[in-house]
């Protein structure tokens, strides 16, 4: 059992300020013998004395400790990017708070205030993008957070986020270079300006290539009930357009879920579809071997948030408050055929 403070002044007879100037390591500062300094510490370590880190902590204005909000932990490019962030914010002696938002705006608005209640030093968030006011709130509070995967542009902040319209435009490019020349493109979230962008990329390699846009082979499902919906979608959009030859997929989620759904309902899927796909999963590699992925560099885009932010939260704990230098960052994808 711990042991506070007191009981070890108390054992030893002498005062409580003395033991905490000891154990602070402030005991030669404050001219305590080194017979004292060594009894002192002993006695701790028999009495199994354990620090209030988060106490000492909060009386130097910084816990150590970020807030991770996403929206989904359950969903592998999430999670890759949380243990990215992890990963680096150890190397800096920071913990992490993991949360998820499951794109609801209100539960995001919960957990920010959560966070912060609990004196987080700084935020790393994917945001559900619904509603800024709370983002907003943050910059007026000079509240150090980073955004990643989805940004404001009409915002100032810091951002990590990759080339998405590049990415997309990539590689159903590629897919239309096989010949495939009726390409559905399957999709979730449109508000969202990444997969506007993702869009646009699709747009612009049909355009490209002479292959005109039919807004009829968009199909939009709901991220929280993806799974049911496509089934239905899938039905109707092959029952009304049997000509359709490629897939281009704004997630990966939704390309393992179709990519299932053909191989009940065709033969030879692989021949008979081209497919392109913004992230990369395994079992995609199993399914469709001539799928064409964006990979994301989710290491890179974990260890980057990480550092803006422990930076910015430093540069805070100093006294320097540079307002207008937020960093913004957009990185590549690789192209894997």
């Amino acid at each position: 059992m711990s042991c506070s403070l007191k009981d070890i002044a108390e054992d030893l007879k002498l005062s409580k300020t003395t033991v905490s100037w000891v154990l602070s390591g402030n005991g030669n500062r404050r001219n305590i013998s080194i017979e004292t300094q060594e009894l002192v510490k002993k006695r701790a370590r028999e009495m199994n004395y354990e620090p209030n880190l988060l106490a000492k902590s909060l009386s130097k204005g910084i816990t150590h400790t970020l807030g991770l909000i996403i929206p989904s932990i359950s969903d592998l490019f999430y999670a890759q990017i949380a243990k990215a962030i992890e990963l680096e914010a150890w190397k800096n002696n920071f913990s992490v708070i993991f949360c998820s938002s499951e794109s609801d705006p209100q539960k995001e608005f919960d957990l920010i205030r959560m966070l912060k209640q609990k004196q987080v030093d700084g935020l790393i968030i994917a945001p559900t993008k619904k509603n800024d006011n709370q983002i907003k709130q943050l910059i007026v509070e000079k509240y150090p957070f980073v955004l990643f995967d989805r940004y404001y542009p009409n915002l100032n902040t810091n951002y990590v986020i990759i080339n998405n319209e590049e990415s997309a435009y990539n590689v159903v490019k590629r897919v239309i270079a096989e010949g495939r020349r009726k390409i559905a493109i399957i999709t979730t979230n449109s508000y969202l300006l990444l997969m506007k962008m993702r869009y646009n990329g699709y747009k612009k390699a049909l355009e490209e290539a002479g292959i005109k846009v039919d807004e009829n082979l968009l199909i939009e499902v709901n991220v929280t009930d993806y799974e049911n919906e496509l089934n239905k979608v899938l039905y109707e959009l092959l029952s009304h357009y049997p000509d359709i030859d490629g897939f281009f997929f704004t997630t990966h989620i939704l390309a393992i879920e179709t990519i299932k759904y053909l191989y009940k309902h065709f033969d030879n899927v692989t021949k008979r579809f081209g497919f392109a796909c913004m992230h990369e999963e395994p079992l995609l590699h199993v399914l469709a071997p001539n799928l064409k992925i964006a990979r994301m560099p989710v290491q890179e885009i974990g260890q980057m948030a990480a550092s803006i932010l422990i930076e910015e939260i430093t540069m805070k704990q100093e006294g320097i408050i540079k307002e207008s230098e937020k960093v913004g960052i957009v990185l590549k994808s690789t192209i894997i055929e």
